[in-house]
């Protein structure tokens, strides 16, 4: 497709661009790397229509013409998760038009994108996250810090970026809840389990209270540095990795691993979905329900371990 500054498109598409845009940020709330690869993938659209000549008009830009452009986007050779978010772009842009009025009736409806294959999340047992904790050198501050970071992971199922944007403030220790600024800037509240507490207070107390000196604007953040700066996300991912190493544990972990991990034992012990949607801060329980498949490849496990039907015959001496 033709670079967007030597591009003519068609009349309709200059207002609806910058209204899409805005629609993204102040009515959806998503986050800035959703909204530029939804505008991305809208513009994609926007010149097809011009390319293919087809389209003219928003009322011409029916079903036909979408699906059209689906299949121009396969033939290129584009993946099956990049289509089904175009399409999610796609349908996400008629959501817009319709609030404006600017469409009777949703083309999109009719639409299905390519079948993605269910690609299970890596997760830890229960025995390695032990493993993960306990090579944490608690005798120096870094490590004091470091455990506090694991177990707050592992305890709240938060995001790596959630973690990094903790603030002081945000930790109700009373009560036993974090306050977490997810996805779009929505706030929820996570419970926080004793022990990730303790570490959280061992290292203020030992190592961020002495911290030398902490500039102004980033005195609110729970998790510093050396330097008395907000951690980076690079920064942690490291950290995870490294504790993963030294526990011994050969597959690759990231804090997300955590994430999955948390969300995968709830499960695993009959917590309500429901509940694990809102602590994991998903939109759609559609996202977590991906933990229930989890959980039943673990029972399939269990039972082809146990179940004496399943068990090979014990040999004979």
């Amino acid at each position: 497709m033709a670079a967007p500054d030597t591009l003519v498109l068609w009349p309709y598409w200059k207002p609806l661009l910058p209204g899409f845009e805005a629609y993204l940020l102040l009515e959806r709330g998503l986050s800035e790397n959703t909204r530029e690869a939804y505008l991305r993938d809208i513009r994609k659209l926007a010149e097809f229509t011009r390319l293919s000549d087809t389209a003219p008009s928003l009322a011409q830009l029916d079903t036909e013409v979408l699906r059209r452009f689906l299949i121009f986007l396969n033939e290129l050779g584009l993946g099956a998760r990049s289509q089904a978010r175009m399409l999610s772009a796609i349908k996400t842009f008629y959501r817009f038009l319709a609030l404006e009025q600017l469409v009777a009736t949703n083309p999109t409806e009719l639409l299905e994108g390519p079948r993605l294959p269910q690609h299970l999340p890596e997760v830890l047992s229960l025995d390695e996250v032990q493993q993960l904790l306990a090579v944490i050198d608690l005798s120096t501050p870094h490590g004091l810090r470091n455990r506090a970071m694991l177990e707050t992971l592992y305890a709240c199922g938060i995001r790596v970026s959630e973690l990094c944007d903790l603030q002081l403030s945000q930790v109700f220790a009373e009560a036993g809840f974090i306050r977490v600024i997810g996805k779009g800037n929505k706030e929820r509240l996570v419970p926080i389990g004793p022990e990730a507490l303790k570490y959280i207070g061992f290292y203020i107390q030992h190592v961020r209270n002495h911290l030398p000196l902490i500039p102004d604007d980033q005195a609110s953040f729970l998790f510093l540095n050396r330097r008395g700066r907000r951690l980076s996300r690079v920064m942690v991912f490291e950290m995870v990795r490294e504790a993963a190493a030294l526990a011994g544990i050969t597959r690759p972990v990231s804090p997300h691993t955590l994430r999955h991990s948390f969300a995968t034992h709830l499960v695993e012990g009959g917590a309500d979905l429901k509940a694990v949607q809102e602590m994991l801060g998903h939109a759609s329980i559609l996202t977590t329900e991906i933990y229930t498949h989890l959980d039943q490849a673990y029972l399939r496990d269990t039972i082809l371990r146990f179940h004496p039907r399943y068990r090979p015959p014990a040999a004979e001496d």
